[in-house]
């Protein structure tokens, strides 16, 4: 496969709640920081933790979003390597601001399967 540029991305981290996950995956999509959250929990993760083996249930948050969206260093990111067309234009306009520059609400698409 030839290089591509990474355009878009799913985006995963854990809380330590369902509440915590449900509220983080709405404020990311109100904001249109993402243009789509999904919860899944909990799962059961291990790891080291100072020293100690732990196990704790977590949930878990994915969050799909442009490349230019992600800042944050302590969550996974996955590159799209591909994608449909509609789809990702529906995650590129579902992540634009509310009201373009000029003020005017942002067009909205709607993907059909």
């Amino acid at each position: 496969m030839a290089d591509l540029e990474v355009q878009y991305l799913q985006v995963q981290t854990t809380t330590d709640s369902r509440a915590e996950a449900m509220e983080l995956s709405r404020a990311a999509v109100e904001a249109r920081l993402a243009a789509c959250a999904q919860v899944a929990g909990p799962v059961a993760s291990m790891y080291w933790w100072n020293g100690a083996l732990e196990r704790t249930e977590e949930w878990l948050v994915l969050l799909k979003l442009p490349a230019d969206r992600y800042d944050e260093p302590e969550i996974v990111a996955l590159p799209f390597v591909a994608g449909s067309t509609a789809y990702l234009t529906w995650l590129r306009e579902e992540t634009r601001p509310a009201q373009d520059a000029l003020g005017s609400p942002a067009r909205r698409t709607t993907v059909t399967s």
